[in-house]
């Protein structure tokens, strides 16, 4: 079978202490429920600045300027430790700062929304023109500033959401609509950083793997937010906006929404899209979300530990046609967690590792490298959520024991040979699963890997329609480097050819 493989992948974080402040879900509802709470008076002395978000080891992880094993010799928490010679820009992207970002959101900005002060203006522009991935095209979008009068008024009398950096009000987000709650100003804040720091992970994408946009045919976004308005509230189409920004020219799309599970369902689709010959070159995109910022703060806070969820992430893959060297997407050997799995972990180990495997002929131990909800543990643990990646690591190798391909005695080496430490921020979607890729393609060509799993899990009952639970992974694979011609005819199909052929000849002679 002529399977699509993953042809190049790009990563991106964002620096955000003043959305923590403004936008994070936690510190929204704190500010309304509990306005002169010990936390939000605390909160600001536990910001980190910029420098110290680039010398944090799991986001130069992130970006491709270490490897996930590298993370093992940094003794835990990583939060008080630089990495010597870290950089903004990786392999796979970059780290940006608060103040560049917000000038990608009036870059985004398609309906004028969103209104920056002059000053700002004029410095932003001048960033931005000297990025790599920006040139004059880009820069032209971001219009002349406006006066921070202007800005208040819109801020104070007509809800518009505002925008702050380094503490001060810079700018705003105006409402859509004047009634449309699916179209008010914060709405539309959560959907313009969604789109700009998507488009950012694209940009990245296609320039640091020199691909040309008009190349890309289809995108998938698969990000946590739903854009549209009263009359179709998840209409969408992030994707084919941030096809747009990209100049992806010969690009459609469409939006899949999975909660924390939907980048692995979003690859699949890619993955099928390709093999099936409807596409050659697919993106799948995701921006990251405000909500998430901040969300375990309390318990950072509480601990004396820095707000560690102040990036937002973003991530884009490209699924194309094989081409005889990067990994293929084994479509074939697919794990699903159904509507009759059941929602034990038991069950959902079954239906997304051993089922597939099964469906192979292989064995748990056939995995090199799992990629499980890679979300970094210096985050969840002060918030009592444990090590992560290391729990699904540890109910894979006791599945192993179970079915007699593990003994007892190496559980803990599964773990250490066929894991690897958390690096991604919670951002709900980031972590799950897809964050290996950027690495997985080097292991599965130019490392001496064979096979590794990308599992994606989500939590379908935060929606209220249901209580299930879900779950998809997908088993990549070497190139074996034999690439069928498409179009071109099996050995079977040549045998058969060659029978009617020979009977046709047969039935000549004997009409004579």
């Amino acid at each position: 079978m002529n399977y699509s493989v993953v042809k190049a992948a790009g990563y991106v974080l964002v620096h955000t202490p003043d959305m923590i402040m403004h936008n994070g879900t936690t510190q929204t509802t704190e500010r309304i429920t509990n306005p002169d709470s010990e936390y939000l008076k605390k909160l600001p002395e536990h910001i980190r600045p910029y420098e110290k978000v680039v010398n944090y080891a799991p986001n130069q992880v992130y970006i491709g300027n270490l490897c996930p094993e590298d993370l093992k010799g940094y003794e835990m928490p990583w939060c008080d430790k630089d990495v010597e010679g870290a950089g903004r820009y990786g392999k796979f992207g970059e780290i940006m700062p608060q103040d560049e970002f917000i000038g990608l959101l009036k870059m985004s900005d398609a309906f004028d929304l969103v209104k920056l002060e002059k000053s700002f203006v004029t410095v932003i522009k001048d960033k931005l023109a000297s990025h790599p991935l920006f040139d004059d095209e880009d820069i032209a979008k971001i219009k002349d500033g406006e006066d921070l009068s202007e800005i208040e008024m819109e801020v104070n009398e007509h809800h518009a959401e505002a925008i702050y950096h380094d503490g001060k009000l810079i700018g705003c987000v105006k409402k859509a609509h004047e009634i449309d709650t699916n179209l008010n100003a914060h709405v539309m804040y959560e959907n313009l950083v969604v789109k700009a720091s998507g488009f950012l992970a694209f940009k990245h994408l296609l320039y640091n793997n020199k691909i040309n946009p008009s190349a890309v045919e289809y995108v998938i976004e698969c990000s946590e937010e739903a854009c549209g308005d009263m009359n179709q509230r998840g209409g969408g189409n992030f994707a084919k906006s941030i096809a747009e920004m990209g100049r992806a020219v010969n690009a459609t799309g469409s939006d899949t929404r999975g909660f924390c599970a939907a980048p692995t369902h979003a690859l699949i689709e890619a993955a099928a899209l390709v093999k099936a010959g409807v596409y050659e070159n697919v993106v799948i995109v995701a921006g990251g979300a405000t909500a998430k910022l901040g969300m375990n703060g309390k318990d950072h806070v509480k601990k004396g530990l820095p707000v560690l969820e102040d990036v937002l992430g973003g991530f884009a893959i490209l699924i194309s046609k094989n081409d005889g060297v990067n990994p293929i997407l084994r479509t074939d050997l697919i794990g699903r967690h159904t509507v009759g799995t059941g929602s034990s972990p038991q069950a959902v180990i079954t239906s997304l590792i051993t089922a597939p495997l099964d469906k192979g002929g292989l064995k748990i131990t056939d995995i090199d490298k799992y990629s499980v909800e890679m979300q970094n543990p210096d985050v969840t643990k002060p918030a009592g959520a444990g090590d992560v990646p290391t729990a699904n690591y540890k109910m894979i190798a006791a599945i192993g024991v179970k079915r007699k391909e593990l003994e007892r005695k190496e559980l803990g080496s599964f773990v250490e040979k066929h894991g690897m430490p958390g690096w991604a921020p919670t951002q709900g979607h980031i972590p799950s699963g897809v964050p290996y890729l950027g690495f997985a393609r080097e292991d599965l060509t130019e490392g001496s890997l064979n096979r590794a799993m990308i599992v994606g899990k989500g939590s379908l009952f935060l929606g209220r329609m249901t209580n299930l639970f879900d779950g998809v992974s997908v088993i990549l694979e070497r190139n074996p480097g034999k690439v069928e011609e498409q179009g071109s005819a099996s050995k079977e199909e040549v045998k058969t050819m060659i029978a009617e052929a020979m009977r046709d000849f047969a039935s000549h002679l004997l009409s004579e």
